[in-house]
């Protein structure tokens, strides 16, 4: 554990707000870190006082005022150097997310890469944040849009990707001129810490330390303090559809701007002419890895009534292959939930299985500590256990007659997040995709429903929060656009032929 630390220049205890400098926080709270895997003390992080929260805030706008005006490819040539220093520590950084968040170094190591990877891509963004140009109705006039940053963003992430959602926000709001306040989980500031440090390097080589800026403190009390600030012209959150109301509720209040990645309650349909072998190992994937705690796992097959059983064995087949145990040994597919609450939770649902005639096929047991067995559940329709978002390894399986139906029970839960179907038709792949189809911000193809490329968009519907990360266009997110007008002649038409003075 020490090691690891060491390895990311973290000490076992770190003051809980930067603002371009450390600060040592006036309160005598902190937030203790602790292994998931073992119970372990990590280490201890001071929780930010009113004063370090008005001084990271005041820097991050005093910076703004001058990052705003670098020219974006010298943004992106910043944010490049720390995609470099990303690369050099990759194993390092990985390493403390298992320690912290209890998943599997592979999941680990493919979140620093993908850190990486949307650094990669907000150094090509900051070359290619166009505007539009428009042709005026009136003579001798020139119309165009361009798009300017924002201010300060507030980001607030969740414990289950706690250094990847952060620079999908944070990597592309620089690029975009904007600087950027963060508000890690309590249950990884480490790696918070960590990540703040490395860009700390760079940043301060490029006079701009407080371009990332550090707070630490509880959702409740910081999180809900962030998102009444009209200061943050943009909140960022990720969580909890619960969390996702409060903060858009508060934010919406002062007509401020929020970017919100919730909950999912994904399903997978799986046809009766797909690829049955393909299709067990994706929804094994999505359900179990992580521990079933990414906002994109797998929660629901809804599975054609003529490979029903078939698809069933294979996954039972497979899900007792699954080696649950310490995320640093490379056999381990399965680490532990984050915390006792997570486990309590995991216990809860599973009591109400059969309450809600609902029949466990495998699984359905907590071991010691943190650690629960990956469960698959024959589920009735509407079940209303299926409704909801169980944040751990619990995967419903329904039988359905047709596609049709399988769409209306995919479209039927509150969230909207992402979803999948395995088929070799191409008409019920292209109903599927189509606007009759899933209602979901992500729709895949014989692929699962988590693993997302950051080239793409990513983000839900209905209470799955509406925002939209990383790829694509969601740079827009993070700035605002301005139509400009420009009259270049000698006169003063009016538009829509509108007659004042002559």
């Amino acid at each position: 554990m020490d090691k690891i630390l060491k390895a990311v220049g973290v000490a076992a205890s770190e003051p809980g707000s930067f603002s371009g400098t450390w600060l040592k926080s006036t309160t005598k709270q902190s937030i203790i870190s602790y292994s998931p895997q073992t119970g372990q003390k990590i280490g201890q992080v001071g929780i930010s006082s009113d004063s370090d929260y008005e001084v990271v805030l005041e820097k991050s706008r005093e910076t703004f005022s001058r990052w705003r005006m670098t020219p974006a490819p010298q943004r992106g040539e910043l944010i490049r150097q720390i995609a470099d220093k990303f690369r050099a520590k990759k194993k390092d950084l990985a390493n403390l997310i298992s320690l912290e968040s209890g998943k599997i170094v592979s999941e680990a190591e493919g979140e620093v890469q993908e850190a990486i990877d949307v650094a990669d891509f907000a150094v090509g963004l900051s070359r290619q944040l166009y505007g539009l140009s428009m042709h005026s109705e009136r003579l001798l006039h020139r119309m165009y849009e361009q798009w300017h940053p924002l201010g300060p963003v507030a980001v607030i992430t969740a414990f289950n990707f706690p250094l990847a959602v952060w620079a999908w926000n944070a990597f592309i709001a620089a690029v975009c001129g904007d600087t950027v306040v963060w508000k890690p989980s309590e249950e990884t500031p480490l790696v918070a810490i960590a990540a703040t440090k490395i860009c700390e390097e760079v940043t301060s080589s490029h006079s701009v330390p407080a371009l990332f800026c550090l707070l630490n403190g509880t959702g409740s009390t910081l999180g809900k303090k962030l998102a009444a600030d009209s200061r943050f012209p943009l909140v960022s959150a990720t969580g909890s559809c619960a969390m996702g109301k409060s903060v858009a509720e508060a934010v919406a209040k002062r007509l401020g701007k929020s970017l919100l990645e919730l909950g999912g309650n994904n399903a997978i349909i799986i046809l009766k002419d797909a690829n049955l072998n393909l299709a067990a190992k994706s929804v094994c994937f999505g359900a179990a890895g992580t521990a079933g705690q990414r906002c994109t796992s797998t929660r629901r097959v809804l599975v054609e009534k003529e490979v029903h059983d078939v698809f069933v064995e294979k996954l039972i087949s497979l899900y007792k292959t699954l080696k649950i145990g310490d995320p640093f040994e490379s056999a381990v597919l399965v680490g532990p939930l984050i915390n006792a609450r997570a486990v309590d939770n995991f216990k809860k649902a599973i009591a109400r299985v059969s309450k809600e005639q609902g029949i466990i096929l495998y699984g359905g047991n907590a071991l010691q500590g943190n650690f629960v067995e990956p469960s698959l559940v024959s589920a009735p329709k509407n079940m209303p256990l299926t409704f909801e978002e169980t944040f751990a390894p619990i995967l419903f399986i329904t039988k359905v007659d047709s596609l049709d139906e399988a769409i209306e029970i995919n479209n039927a839960v509150p969230q909207g997040l992402s979803s999948s179907i395995f088929t070799d038709s191409l008409q019920a792949s292209e109903k599927f995709l189509s606007a009759a189809g899933s209602d979901c911000g992500i729709a895949n193809v014989n692929i699962g429903t988590s693993g997302a490329e950051i080239g793409g968009a990513f983000g839900g519907e209905k209470e799955s929060g509406g925002g939209r990360e990383s790829g694509s266009d969601s740079w827009k997110s993070y700035m605002r656009r301005q139509t400009n007008t420009i009259n270049w002649g000698d006169g003063l038409p009016l538009a829509q032929g509108v007659k004042f003075i002559d």
